[in-house]
């Protein structure tokens, strides 16, 4: 499928001039929505502006959402449940979906350590809230042990690098890019990923005012990140070259994390509540959020028509 052919081929629910004058404040992390947009070439007629905000994991994301400098994202299901728990008016209005190869926890090249049970009383960096520190959880529970069994050291991406680098920490979990970039310049290796493990949902999330007051705007862009990750699946290479200049990163890294990854937005559905009631279950379980929350209240179906119109549904 042609780029062209995609961003003239989207079927709009609305005028141009009708959004004009309006502009939407977009949070990103590591470039992830903004390269592959503009690789699938459909931003070139966007009939309002974007203005991009980059940054570096979920939660400033959404710290930044929380305080009015967004109005809507991408961020994993673990931050997004941490955040809906901690009072954050925050929605998802689009579930994304790929495989858990890029969730995992790494060991320098090196290490003696060959699997998650050599891990017990090791020191273990990630995100507090993040799918990172969801994966941990996962591992633990699967187990039976908990978080006595190993030592947490909650740090945002930059420090925990560090930190993993400096050999202050026995292993850090994240996520992609970070799992490749450490994986293809560093060699790192994987003693365990999220298959199996975590739901491995993603949501590109919004406030309930943006929802509000911004809709059809909303509706546009998750119309047209939907019909770019339709086209990144059938052209990866042109996705990773776009995605490593913008980030200034080797094209090998993104390349590696996105042959694997096959990420695709699918409409809040029932498997995606139940998928991320689970989430809600799982931190509720571990004590990281002290009340069970409902999916559905902090769900939104309503951009599903959007989404399928991306899709070419």
């Amino acid at each position: 499928m042609k780029r062209v052919l995609i961003a003239a081929g989207l079927l709009f629910a609305f005028t141009a001039s009708a959004l004009a004058q309006a502009s939407l404040r977009v949070g990103d992390q590591k470039g992830n929505a903004r390269a592959v947009m503009e690789a699938a070439g459909v931003l070139k007629d966007v009939p309002y502006t974007i203005e991009w905000k980059e940054f570096v994991a979920a939660a400033p994301l959404l710290e930044a959402l929380s305080a009015g400098a967004i109005e809507t994202g991408l961020v994993g299901d673990a931050p997004f449940t941490f955040a809906a728990a901690s009072g954050v008016p925050v929605k998802a209005i689009a579930a994304i979906r790929q495989t858990q190869e890029g969730l995992a926890m790494l060991v320098p090249e090196n290490s003696a350590i060959k699997s998650f049970d050599d891990l017990k009383g090791k020191k273990i960096a990630t995100g507090r809230g993040s799918i990172g520190h969801q994966l941990v959880l996962a591992a633990l529970e699967s187990r039976g042990w908990t978080t006595n069994d190993i030592q947490l050291v909650f740090l945002l991406p930059s420090d925990a690098k560090v930190a993993y680098t400096q050999g202050s920490v026995d292993a850090w979990s994240t996520w992609e890019p970070y799992v490749s970039q450490e994986e293809v310049l560093f060699k790192s290796r994987r003693v365990i990923t999220g298959e199996g493990l975590t739901p491995g949902l993603s949501f590109q999330v919004a406030t309930p005012t943006a929802i509000k007051d911004k809709r059809a705007a909303l509706e546009d862009f998750v119309q047209r990140l939907t019909a770019a990750r339709a086209w990144s699946l059938g052209n990866v290479e042109s996705y990773a070259e776009t995605w490593g200049r913008l980030m200034n990163i080797p094209p090998a890294v993104p390349l590696n994390w996105l042959k694997r990854a096959k990420v695709r937005i699918v409409p809040v559905d029932d498997a995606v509540v139940a998928d991320e009631q689970k989430t809600i279950d799982l931190y509720t379980r571990t004590g990281l959020i002290k009340e069970r929350l409902d999916a559905t209240a902090i769900l939104d179906r309503s951009f599903t028509a959007a989404i399928a119109k991306g899709a070419g549904l």
